[in-house]
């Protein structure tokens, strides 16, 4: 990965490159912000012009052993470590998982949670960052670097390490080997441990342009440009989203229909229908049932600004307006606080493992009221 085949973020680019041209490359780095905006690109793009041999017009060259091996994910001096399952009592370390994780590097490089999820079938279970990575990093670390002056660590998600697995981090991060750099990437850096960022220096990378999003789809993936603008201002910036998008994903396909089956049988008042509709909901399992009322409160929201009729604030793709164009009348004014707050607590009780089906059908009856109202 050079820095030339990430778009945007010229800033960055060159704050990075300063960095390692002037030897001042912190020894734990944490580049922060939202999902889809190139981080983990940037931290490989910056991992290769560290150990690259001929660096030059401040990338990596591209064609030197170190940059070839970088571009198979196989450097010897590079360490990917990420969240992963814990399988019975087998110790849970990221490289029970590496040829998954070379697979997502290669079809996903702006990196994918929910595909990795389905990459390491976690079904119901979140994926973490166990203690015992935190003991194979160790042994690894112990090793001198082979062919470079550095070691480099790429830690995806570290929000995702437990009190255990931060404390046995600790050390490694406070006292680091004088030939060993960690390069971290998170989309939720509120949600790492104090002991671990206060000990980071830290690069903040924003959301892309709308006009970043579309000029990518344009000339990477050779998209019709109406249709990159208008998947560039659904997706909020986030290029995994777009590309998401793109594709059309069975997920995102399903979720429409479960939400226009869910307000035209509330409509219609069917209580019948509507407890099949939150049996059939509820098998989808709590990560996914999580993203559905996450769906929901995107369309609800959506629908409401439809009301509004400018045109600039709406973000909907061509099969959700043709719903949402007879539909957006019913969320109004009168009832769209309750029908977000409906939602919100509807996540709540999913994700604290509430019985889906009781709060599906909840929420189905809740929507019935609401939708007369």
């Amino acid at each position: 990965m050079r820095f030339a085949d990430i778009p945007g973020h010229a800033d960055i680019k060159q704050r990075l490159v300063e960095m390692a041209d002037a030897s001042r490359v912190p020894h734990a780095l944490l580049l922060e912000g939202p999902a889809g905006a190139g981080k983990f690109m940037l931290a490989r793009a910056f991992a290769q012009y560290i150990h690259c041999e001929h660096p030059e017009g401040g990338d990596s060259c591209g064609h030197c052993n170190s940059c070839l091996q970088h571009s198979t994910f196989n450097h010897i001096d590079t360490i990917f470590s990420y969240p992963v399952v814990k399988k019975a009592s087998k110790p849970a370390v990221s490289a029970d998982y590496i040829e998954e994780f070379k697979q997502m590097l290669s079809d996903r490089p702006f990196m994918d949670a929910e595909l990795w999820n389905s990459l390491i079938e976690a079904g119901n279970t979140q994926p973490k960052i166990y203690v015992d990575e935190g003991a194979e990093l160790n042994r690894r670390l112990n090793f001198r670097a082979h062919q470079s002056r550095y070691k480099i660590v790429l830690l995806w998600l570290p929000e995702k390490m437990n009190e255990d697995t931060a404390n046995k981090m600790l050390k490694l991060i406070e006292e680091p080997h004088d030939d060993t750099l960690f390069i971290m990437v998170s989309d939720n850096p509120r949600r790492i441990l104090p002991t671990i960022y206060s000990r980071t220096q830290r690069i903040a990378v924003t959301r892309y342009d709308d006009s970043e999003v579309e000029d990518y789809l344009c000339r990477a993936m050779a998209v019709d440009q109406a249709v990159a603008r208008s998947i560039a201002r659904i997706s909020t910036g986030s290029i995994t989203e777009a590309i998401s998008l793109i594709n059309i994903s069975k997920t995102r396909k399903l979720f429409l229909d479960l939400f226009i089956e869910l307000m035209r049988k509330a409509y219609q008042r069917k209580i019948g229908l509507l407890r099949q509709w939150s049996a059939d909901v509820a098998a989808l399992g709590r990560e996914q049932s999580i993203a559905f009322l996450d769906y929901c409160a995107r369309m609800m929201r959506e629908n409401f600004i439809l009301n509004l009729k400018v045109d600039g604030l709406n973000y909907l793709t061509p099969e959700e307006n043709a719903f949402s164009v007879n539909f957006a009348r019913f969320i109004n004014e009168r009832n769209v606080l309750k029908l977000f707050e409906m939602v919100n607590d509807a996540r709540t009780d999913i994700a604290g493992n509430a019985n889906a089906k009781i709060v599906f059908f909840d929420l189905a009856i809740k929507t019935i009221l609401l939708l007369k109202a």
